[in-house]
């Protein structure tokens, strides 16, 4: 089981390579190659994302990628530190604030990850939000010597 942990500024140019890593890592740990785009665009879009509400928020933390290697699956978390709605409260962007424009295009990267990624999971909270993706690996195949 192994991981892969990178840590980047909140930039766009840092975006694409977390997409590069994240396609290498999933190829190594057995993603189907015909697979290996929609990781790049998931985690391209999941960076994108934690970029912009990081930039809109004025947060410097670095946004958190974690690529996970598992038995039989390959799995991807993208945090970020932005506060996001928790119940009772409004988070920056809610319906209703200046924000419209930019929770509508929060809304469509999500949906965008979703239509590519068939195991996705999003968490957010006052301290940050989660989107973790996974997809099947195949079992390497060792020929006896």
């Amino acid at each position: 089981m192994a991981t892969v942990e990178l840590r980047f500024s909140a930039l766009p140019e840092h975006v694409r390579t977390a997409r590069l890593v994240a396609a290498a890592v999933a190829r190594r740990a057995g993603v189907e190659e015909a697979v290996l785009d929609e990781v790049r665009l998931a985690v391209g879009e999941a960076c994108s994302r934690a970029v912009g509400l990081h930039q809109s928020n004025g947060i410097s933390a670095p946004v958190r990628v974690s690529l996970n290697e598992e038995e039989k699956q390959f799995s991807i978390e993208v945090g970020d530190e932005a506060p996001h709605l928790v119940s009772g409260g409004r988070a920056p962007g809610a319906p209703g604030t200046a924000d419209d424009a930019e929770t509508e295009e929060d809304e469509m990267g999500l949906a965008v990850i979703s239509g590519l990624v068939d195991d996705v999971e999003v968490s957010a909270g006052e301290d940050g939000g989660l989107i973790r993706m996974s997809w099947p690996t195949t079992p390497s195949v060792t020929l006896p010597a």
